[in-house]
């Protein structure tokens, strides 16, 4: 029976739905598949990219760890690809290799005055308060009025987390660090701005819907956002998820706060439509000081043009909320125009000759960018594994396809790895810490403290 020594690079979601479709695939061949982590603890997005109060989200952490704790997948954590292993070190002792390393950069937002002092990117944030080990503890939240940019699930996340207040948290996973910064927050007005319409968000009802359940927070719409023209009211009609969107926000104009007037809450959330951004405000200071916009309307395909009317609201911090962005990875071909991996359904390409690089795999947002939800994330590793079994004849002939040659190779580089009953124990810790204050768990942060727990060191 052929064996096939599999290695694959990110253990969250995409790389675990990778190696679990693959061991329950029927085929001719035996498999054995290492995940590689540059964290010393696994699923990615899931425990660094979900805000801490979506615990209905989290839930796939289950199934996530009912994959790896049957045993058949061995986990290196704390191994960083391209320095503590290499694109060489893979070919000398894995037939092929999966990337499934995700988008954790932010996209661009190439407007003048977006690099200002208070100018900040969705995913840095969105790292920090999720306890992230490679990012600075404190966040600066010294800004009463905060812009965020982007009418994505995203962009409500980071709106949500600037406007609820701290102690709204404790009952979640929230590090005490993230939970003493928010609690000093000076934040009394976020502003959400998007270039379309109601109708044309990108966010889920669930998303929306929560913001409206926030303690002492006024929901501020505005009366000119929702003079819908056809296109708007026939997606409305057909859409049962644009319907349900504008059920919520059809209810929010009827509260007090409309058009910002007569609320009572302490804190506010803006929703701004119709708002194309053109340019941040700089102060003498160099600080963020305001956001100038242009008002725009339908063009009756589903896009917007601009009206000319140019509007500016104060802020004093602004959060860039436009999508996620692949990194490159050593020795592996990269598209920098789209942040991906160049690939044919998860076949890894030359990036000039579109050529097939054998033995070279991608899956999930590395492979197809930052769109669609988690569980989208299970089909499409569903097409690169198909096309993995069948290029069995294309695979690299390693020089030592040994489980043993791995360990040996990071023990004599000095790595500290972690693995599967590693991660148990930091799992099993986190849940302690938290058990006494009657919280789901309080996550640790410090990286050499994930690896001295992970490790019983």
């Amino acid at each position: 029976m052929t064996k096939l020594r599999l290695a694959i690079v990110g253990a969250g979601p995409a790389g675990i739905y990778a190696a679990d479709i693959l061991l329950k695939a029927e085929r001719k061949f035996d498999v054995s598949i290492d995940l590689f982590e540059q964290l010393p603890a696994p699923y990615g997005l899931v425990r660094y990219g979900v805000a801490p109060d979506h615990p209905r989200i989290k839930g796939i952490i289950t199934a996530l760890r009912e994959v790896l704790d049957r045993g058949d997948i061995r986990i290196f954590g704390n191994v960083l690809f391209g320095r503590d292993i290499t694109l060489d070190d893979l070919k000398q002792h894995y037939h092929a290799v999966i990337f499934s390393t995700g988008a954790i950069r932010d996209a661009d937002l190439a407007i003048p005055g977006i690099d200002a002092v208070g100018s900040y990117g969705a995913a840095d944030f969105v790292s920090w308060f999720d306890g992230h080990p490679d990012v600075p503890r404190e966040w600066p939240l010294d800004a009463a009025s905060v812009a965020v940019v982007g009418n994505g699930n995203v962009a409500l996340d980071i709106s949500r987390m600037l406007a609820k207040h701290a102690e709204d948290l404790l009952p979640t996973e929230i590090p005490d660090n993230v939970h003493e910064g928010l609690a000093a927050s000076k934040v009394t007005d976020v502003h959400v701005f998007g270039r379309r319409g109601p109708a044309q968000v990108k966010f889920t009802p669930l998303e929306l819907r929560e913001l409206g359940e926030l303690r002492d927070v006024d929901m501020v719409v505005y009366d000119e956002d929702f003079d819908y023209d056809d296109a708007a009211k026939a997606a409305i009609a057909s859409n049962k998820q644009v319907m349900v969107i504008d059920r919520v926000l059809q209810s929010w104009r009827t509260r007090a706060s409309v058009n910002n007037a007569g609320g009572t809450a302490s804190r506010r959330l803006h929703l701004h439509f119709w708002a194309k951004p053109l340019e941040v405000r700089v102060g003498d200071d160099g600080r963020v000081a305001a956001l100038r916009y242009e008002r725009t309307a339908p063009d009756g395909q589903g896009g917007v043009v601009g009206t000319g009317e140019i509007r500016e609201v104060e802020i004093q911090a602004i959060y860039r909320a436009v999508g996620y962005f692949g990194s490159p990875l050593p020795g592996v071909p990269f598209d920098k125009r789209h942040g991906v991996i160049p690939n044919h359904e998860g076949q890894v390409l030359q990036k000039d000759s579109n050529e097939r690089v054998p033995g070279i795999y991608a899956t999930g947002w590395i492979k197809r960018g930052p769109v669609g939800l988690i569980g989208h994330t299970k089909s499409d590793a569903m097409e690169t594994i198909s096309h993995l079994i069948n290029d069995q004849g294309s695979w690299w002939s390693p020089a030592d396809p040994s489980p043993e040659a791995i360990p040996a190779l990071l023990a004599s580089r000095d790595v500290r790895w972690t693995d599967l009953d590693g991660w148990h124990r930091l799992d099993e810790h986190e849940i302690a810490l938290g058990e006494p204050h009657g919280r789901a768990r309080i996550k640790v942060v410090p990286r050499d403290e994930m690896v001295r727990v992970s490790r019983g060191e």
